[in-house]
């Protein structure tokens, strides 16, 4: 807080500003930053070494062989969700631990696990997509504009 806005404040919240700043925490940014970096590359070290992995032993071609990368990756994090592991990469990671792909894994199946008592339907069924929901409507129609923006520029453009 700026201390033009400090000496706006009536003394008793000004006390207690004050008092709040000696007591703060101070956050490790640099060290938060660091982790977050290191284990986003591994995972995404993880992620291309099963890409090679299926490209050598499954003669899948560089075109085809993301999508079953990407299963494998959501299906080893949802494995790890379960068994609590990726809880406690998340908080070791922080943002590290968000990749995308392992990210919306996570998503997913920790809401699924916690609505489970509610039964399939309405508990797992019902809400296991509430925070992933957004992601795959504006992934769906986001492929979709592009999709049509492509199909216009060849279309009429001659590219």
């Amino acid at each position: 807080m700026t201390n033009n806005k400090k000496k706006n404040l009536p003394p008793e919240q000004q006390k207690y500003q004050d008092f709040q700043q000696k007591r703060e925490e101070k956050r490790p940014i640099l060290k938060n930053c660091i982790k977050a970096f290191l284990i986003g590359g591994l995972i995404c070290l993880i992620g291309q070494c099963i890409s090679t992995f299926y490209l050598y032993q499954f003669n899948f071609t560089e075109q085809t062989v993301g999508n079953p990368t990407t299963a494998t990756l959501i299906f080893i994090t949802m494995l790890l969700t379960g068994f609590g592991v990726y809880d406690r990469i998340g908080q070791f990671a922080g943002a590290g631990s968000a990749v995308p792909v392992t990210g919306f894994g996570n998503a997913v199946i920790s809401a699924a696990i916690e609505h489970r008592t509610e039964g399939f339907i309405l508990g797992v069924g019902g809400n296991m997509l509430k925070l992933a929901g957004p992601v795959i409507v504006y992934g769906v129609f986001s492929a979709f504009v592009v999709a049509l923006i492509k199909t216009i520029l060849i279309q009429w453009g001659g590219l």
